[in-house]
C-alpha cells in the first residue's frame, strides 16, 4: 500500500513558470491584435484616459463575457489595468506612459514582434470564438471536458489514461493537505469528476471510517480503480460511471468539487451546485476546491494566468470566493471562508443548513 504523503519541496513555482508563457500571449493579444490601450486612451482629452464598464469595454473589443473576463482580469493583475472608484476600467500610469502609441517611451512596437507567433495567434482566435482548442485527439471535440453531443478524449481509453494520469500529477502534491482540510470522518464522500479519486483516497487514508464514491467517465474510472487498489483503499472506495449534469447523484453526506468548476461557464457552474445541493441532505456540506480570483476579479496574477490557460482547454475560466458564495448562497447553502490548500488552491464550504 501507498501512503500519500506531503512534497518535501512547495511545487508552486514550477506551475507559475509554466503558466507564465499566457501572460505574453495575453498581453501581445491585447497590444498588437485588440489594441485595448489606444482604444482606452483615444476616447480621453488630451492626457486624461477614458474609464470604461465592463460591458462597455467588453462591447468596444467585440468580445464575450468569459474572455472578456480572462482578458480584462490579467491586465489588472498586471498593472496595466485598473479600476476606478465606481469600478470601471482605467489605463494606470506604466500602460499611459509605455504602451499607448505615440508616446515618448511606447514599447508597443517591440511587443509586437510576438504578434504573429503561434501561441499568440492561438490565444486571440480563442478569445475572439470563446471556445477551447480542439483535443489532440479529435478533430471535433475537447480533451477536459465531456458534454452531450461533443467527443470527448475523456471518452477514450488511451486518452483518458493519458491526461487523467497528466492531471493526478498536480493532484497527488494537493491531496494530503486537502485531506487534512476537510472535516470528514465518518458517512459517504461524493468525488464529482474525481479522475484518479487522489482526493478521496487521501480522504480515506485519513480517515479509516469514512468511505467514499467517485463519480466520473467510464474510461476514467478505470485508471481510479487501480489508484484505490494501490493505496489499499478499495474496499471502501466505490466507482460509478455518469453525467454529473444528467445522472442522479448518488447519496452522501459530503459531495467535493475538485478543480470541476473551473472547466464550465457560470450557467453549468450554477446548474452543478444547484445539483449538489439539492442531493445533499441537511447538515451535509459541499466542499469546492480550486484556485479561488480576488472578489474584484483583478489577480493575483498566477491566477489570472491559470485562467487563460482554462479558457483555452476548457469551457470555463477561474472564479472568485465571490462569484462561488454567490452561486451557493442561491442554491440554497451557507458558504464559509476559503483555507489555502497548496499550488494556488484552496477550499470553500457550503453547509445544507435546510432540509
Amino acid at each position: 500500500m501507498h501512503e500519500l504523503m506531503l512534497p518535501t519541496n512547495d511545487p508552486t513555482s514550477i506551475f507559475e513558470l509554466l503558466r507564465g508563457s499566457y501572460g505574453s500571449e495575453l498581453l501581445a493579444a491585447a497590444v498588437s491584435h485588440f489594441h485595448v490601450f489606444e482604444r482606452i486612451h483615444d476616447c480621453g482629452a488630451g492626457d486624461t484616459c477614458a474609464s470604461y464598464t465592463f460591458e462597455q469595454l467588453q462591447h468596444k473589443l467585440g468580445l464575450e463575457r468569459r474572455p472578456a473576463h480572462v482578458l480584462f482580469t490579467a491586465l489588472i493583475a498586471m498593472k496595466l489595468l485598473e479600476l476606478d472608484q465606481t469600478g470601471a476600467y482605467r489605463l494606470t500610469g506604466l500602460a499611459k506612459e509605455h504602451l499607448v502609441p505615440g508616446g515618448k517611451y511606447f514599447v508597443g512596437d517591440y511587443i509586437g514582434l510576438a504578434a504573429g507567433s503561434a501561441g499568440v495567434v492561438e490565444m486571440v482566435a480563442r478569445l475572439r470564438a470563446n471556445h477551447p482548442a480542439r483535443a489532440e485527439q479529435s478533430d471535433t471535440g475537447a480533451a477536459f471536458i465531456y458534454r452531450d453531443g461533443m467527443e470527448s478524449a475523456m471518452d477514450h481509453e488511451a486518452s483518458a489514461r493519458r491526461l487523467t494520469l497528466a492531471l493526478a500529477g498536480r493532484a497527488k502534491n494537493v491531496a494530503p493537505v486537502l485531506a487534512d482540510r476537510l472535516n470528514l470522518t465518518e458517512g459517504t464522500l461524493l468525488d464529482l469528476g474525481g479522475g484518479t479519486g487522489i482526493y478521496s483516497i487521501a480522504c480515506l487514508l485519513r480517515n479509516p471510517h469514512l468511505k467514499a464514491i467517485v463519480f466520473d467517465r467510464q474510461e476514467v474510472l478505470k485508471v481510479a480503480s487501480e489508484f484505490a487498489i494501490n493505496h489499499g483503499v478499495a474496499d471502501r472506495l466505490q466507482l460509478v460511471s455518469g453525467d454529473m449534469f444528467a445522472d442522479k447523484l448518488p447519496q452522501s453526506n459530503a459531495i467535493l468539487l475538485s478543480n470541476i468548476l473551473h472547466d464550465w461557464d457560470e450557467p453549468e457552474c450554477r446548474t452543478l451546485i444547484a445539483r449538489c445541493a439539492a442531493a445533499l441532505p441537511k447538515g451535509g456540506r459541499l466542499y469546492i476546491h480550486d484556485v479561488f480570483l480576488d472578489d474584484d476579479l483583478g489577480g493575483p496574477l498566477p491566477i489570472a494566468l491559470y485562467s487563460a490557460a482554462l479558457f483555452t482547454l476548457t469551457e470555463g475560466r477561474a472564479y472568485s470566493a465571490a462569484e462561488y458564495r454567490e452561486w451557493c448562497t442561491s442554491a440554497g447553502l451557507v458558504p464559509g471562508e476559503v483555507q489555502p490548500t497548496l499550488i494556488h488552491c484552496g477550499v470553500l464550504e457550503a453547509r445544507k443548513v435546510e432540509g
